[in-house]
């Protein structure tokens, strides 16, 4: 979708991306954070209509908000704030079997989860934390660059 100018730039997020970093987590989808071109942000109103017509001649189709490909519930999100949009940008390349991807790095991931703040964000933090090795410095500084460090305290505790 990159090459074909569908979306600008993109990295797989949520438990999926977890997986990446530590020990895996039940999930339903794969949430994959999306760039879109920058003739689709300059729109009145922001659609990912674009993409998933791509999709559908592709053979791929809707279902509720997700695409199912290959079997696999796929959200996508439009990237909404400047973390993600970081973290798009320092994604991880990765494989996965035969395919290339991009991956939300651990300590945005992490982040990420402390912004949203759901009771299931304060478990996978805890997980993850547990199971992984966050680089604490590169943490704190992502953090504090967005103001999150009070609320990080809150749902984890020390770094």
């Amino acid at each position: 979708m990159v090459a074909d100018h569908v979306i600008a730039d993109y990295a797989i997020g949520g438990a999926i991306a977890a997986t990446f970093w530590a020990e895996p987590v039940t999930t339903y989808d794969l949430d994959v954070f999306v760039v879109l071109p920058e003739s689709e942000m300059r729109k009145a109103v922001l659609t990912l209509d674009k993409l998933y017509g791509y999709l559908k001649t592709k053979g791929y189709r809707a279902h509720a908000e997700h695409v199912i490909i290959e079997g696999i519930p796929v959200q996508f999100l439009p990237v909404y704030n400047e973390l993600i949009a970081e973290a798009v940008a320092e994604s991880a390349k990765t494989r996965y079997g035969l395919v290339e991807a991009k991956v939300v790095r651990l300590e945005y991931l992490l982040a990420i989860m402390a912004s949203v703040g759901r009771l299931k964000d304060r478990a996978r933090i805890a997980h993850v934390t547990e199971t992984a090795k966050p680089n604490p410095k590169r943490l704190r500084a992502i953090l504090g660059q967005y103001g999150l460090l009070k609320k990080w305290e809150s749902l984890a505790g020390r770094i």
